[in-house]
């Protein structure tokens, strides 16, 4: 499996691509994928989602991820590291909120930009970013600087509204490395159970449950049932799958435990939810 490295804080690139597919690969940096122009599909930890302009994709460390082009694309690449954000000029209790919600991006297929206002932001943005690239100028680095911060403000935005997480400047390593737990073993119920979590990290039974609802803002069930219902969502939209092979991936008994599961959460069975986006 390739590996790519980052070897400074940041790095633009813009890359036009003909139809094909390209070799599934990990980086050791934060990766931010705008769509200029084109269409085709984004291969990320196994899932896809068909992507066409507009849409902007973060690539973590730990992602594996791909792009197959079917209609030629003109990619806009927006490569960043740890020290990038810490040098970002951020005060230090943002600083912590970015890397946090950038360590902690659900690691899923997908546009990530879920704001319309903040859509429309991007894309004179990533313009602006080509036109001093391109055209250098008196302050060119600096205004480079100033449009990328902004970017990746935006995408953390989204991020953290997308999953109701309510971050303060007092956020633990500890709340990341919990909720990293929870998405790597979303598919092994045992292991999200309260008592086990408290015996992995540490944790008295009695309050875990006070400290994710501090730390996150969210209750640790409501977080775990949002998780897991977005993905099962995408599996249905996304994928052939039958119910059955849907409800063994996630845990689930069988699939009836599985529809209970998902009607619980959004009113309507996964057949008649995979029926619907199928029409619309």
């Amino acid at each position: 499996m390739i590996r790519e490295n980052l070897h400074k804080p940041f790095s633009i690139e813009f890359l036009t691509v003909d139809e094909g597919p390209g070799a599934p690969h990990h980086h050791s940096f934060f990766e931010l994928v705008y769509i200029v122009k084109g269409a085709g599909i984004q291969c990320i930890n196994k899932s896809q989602f068909k992507y066409g302009k507009g849409h902007m994709f973060l690539i973590t460390p730990t992602d594996c991820h791909a792009f197959e082009v079917t209609e030629t694309t003109t990619f806009f690449f927006l490569r960043f590291n740890d020290i990038y954000v810490q040098q970002s000029g951020l005060s230090s209790g943002n600083i912590q909120n970015l890397e946090f919600i950038l360590q902690n991006a659900n690691h899923k297929p997908g546009c990530i930009l879920k704001n319309a206002v903040d859509k429309k932001l991007v894309e004179p943005l990533v313009d602006a970013v080509l036109r001093e690239n391109e055209s250098p100028d008196l302050y060119n680095q600096e205004l480079i600087h100033h449009f990328v911060n902004t970017l990746i403000v935006l995408v953390a935005r989204n991020i953290a509204k997308f999953h109701h997480l309510d971050l303060s400047d007092h956020t633990h390593q500890q709340t990341a490395n919990i909720l990293h737990f929870i998405q790597a073993n979303i598919y092994n119920p045992d292991r999200l159970r309260t008592e086990y979590l408290c015996s992995r990290f540490n944790i008295s039974v009695n309050y875990l449950g006070k400290y994710f609802k501090q730390q996150t803002g969210s209750t640790l069930q409501r977080y775990i049932t949002g998780y897991r219902q977005s993905l099962i969502e995408h599996r249905l939209i996304h994928s052939d799958k039958r119910l059955g092979e849907i409800a063994d991936e996630f845990g689930f008994t069988d699939e009836s435990h599985l529809t209970k599961f998902f009607k619980n959460n959004k009113g309507v069975s996964p057949k008649a939810f995979r029926a619907n986006k199928v029409i619309s």
